[in-house]
């Protein structure tokens, strides 16, 4: 969440943040309720230091054998009004964590202004490639070829929901293994195995509740919920703890499956593998200090764009109009790669610098030196990669005329063949 003083002390800069993400709250409530809580904690202040002055005094006069009654009774009074303004107070911290809780980050300046259609191209990579052959789209490869299931798992748990067999089921392990390789050995990130059903506040923390909770598959009974991304376990790890400053930055790198209900996709393209309800990703997450997080950010964005190079997979950068940024962004790189059978650009990770915004929400902090002031810490996430719409670039840009995909050589080795036939 966004600080309290920073809002207070600047609320048009938080305005034109809300007007650019296209987020209505309730600032002027807000900032009426921190006013008058501020006045209530002085008058109970004010009255906190007169009762400590005369029970000060009431001991001095029991000492010298006086009564103290008079003012034992004015004392019980003071206390009376002390509970009364506690309780005010109370309501308002629960107020304005409400109302903090539904403002989202604030855009970084260098964030284009504007609906999705105001996303700037920063760089491309690699050729499109071009067949001599009709290219076939990869629910049809994916059938002709025995790897993915379609009808099996929609029977298995409904519709938008795949089973992938035989080397279909081989690929999706190999990816995994390769990716989460080359984070932990080459860019230099700590492997974690999360669990995948958190407790409503660990959404609450990486900022997808109260918002998303319509998205969410929740188990009602205990109040949990199937995680929809591996950021919000991975993030919550270091919740509530103060963190060595000597020790930042930290890197993990997590594989989940994933699971959203995508309550709000009506009418989107569901067809294949394009938007499914449980997939499967490989996550980056990275804990920094703030004057490093710009930086960590570009090189988050890097490692992403290595796992499409070394797949020679061509793909390219966008950086997200502040009407495309997700709640917790300040700034977000989407990398998108090219699908050769459908024609399309397809989003395979989001890169996104979230600031202090999940810190203040999970009280992460950190000491830059022992006895310094603690300080939020900065939060990154990255996917590296999703694999859904990995795959459907894989299956249509390696396919032959033959009806064959070619198997991406940094993967011959986790898959033992060459070629899906």
């Amino acid at each position: 969440m966004l600080d309290l003083k920073f809002i207070r002390e600047n609320p048009e800069t938080v305005r034109k943040g809300l007007e650019a993400k296209h987020v209505k709250a309730d600032l002027d409530g807000l900032l009426k309720l921190d006013e008058s809580r501020r006045a209530l904690i002085q008058k109970a202040d004010q009255m906190k230091a007169e009762r400590n002055r005369v029970t000060d005094e009431i001991a001095a006069l029991k000492r010298q054998g006086k009564d103290g009654t008079a003012l034992i009774e004015r004392m019980r009074s003071v206390s009376d009004g002390i509970k009364a303004l506690d309780e005010e107070i109370r309501q308002a911290d629960q107020g304005i964590h409400k109302i903090l809780m539904s403002i989202p980050n604030i855009p970084h300046p260098s964030v284009p202004v504007g609906d999705p259609s105001h996303n700037l191209i920063v760089r491309t990579w690699g050729e499109v490639p071009s067949f001599d052959f009709k290219a076939k789209p990869h629910w049809d490869l994916g059938a002709d070829l025995g790897l993915i299931e379609f009808d099996r798992g929609s029977r298995l748990s409904g519709s938008n929901f795949v089973a992938f067999s035989g080397n279909g089921a081989r690929l999706v392990r190999s990816l995994i293994n390769w990716m989460i390789d080359l984070h932990v050995e080459k860019h230099g990130y700590r492997e974690a195995w999360v669990p995948v059903i958190v407790r409503r506040e660990m959404l609450e923390g990486t900022g997808q509740l109260p918002k998303l909770e319509e998205d969410m598959y929740r188990v009602e009974a205990d109040d949990l919920f199937l995680i929809p991304t591996a950021e919000v376990p991975v993030t919550n790890l270091h919740r509530e703890e103060m963190l060595d400053g000597k020790a930042l930055p930290l890197y993990y790198t997590a594989y989940t499956p994933c699971f959203r209900r995508e309550a709000g996709s009506y009418g989107a393209d569901t067809r294949g593998l394009m938007r499914i309800h449980q997939f499967d990703k490989v996550e980056m997450v990275k804990f920094v200090r703030p004057e490093a997080s710009y930086d960590e950010l570009e090189s988050l964005v890097g490692n992403a764009e290595e796992v499409l190079q070394l797949l020679e997979i061509p793909y390219r950068v966008l950086c997200l109009a502040s009407g495309d940024l997700s709640f917790g962004a300040a700034k977000c790189y989407d990398i998108e790669a090219y699908a050769a059978g459908i024609n399309k650009w397809l989003e395979v990770s989001s890169c996104s610098n979230l600031e202090d915004f999940q810190a203040r929400r999970m009280n992460i902090r950190f000491r830059r030196e022992k006895g310094a002031k603690p300080e939020f810490v900065h939060t990154l996430n990255g996917s590296g990669l999703a694999l859904p719409r990995t795959l459907i670039a894989i299956l249509e840009n390696y396919q032959t005329d033959e009806g064959t995909v070619v198997v991406p050589k940094v993967l011959r080795k986790y898959m033992g063949i060459d070629v899906l036939k």
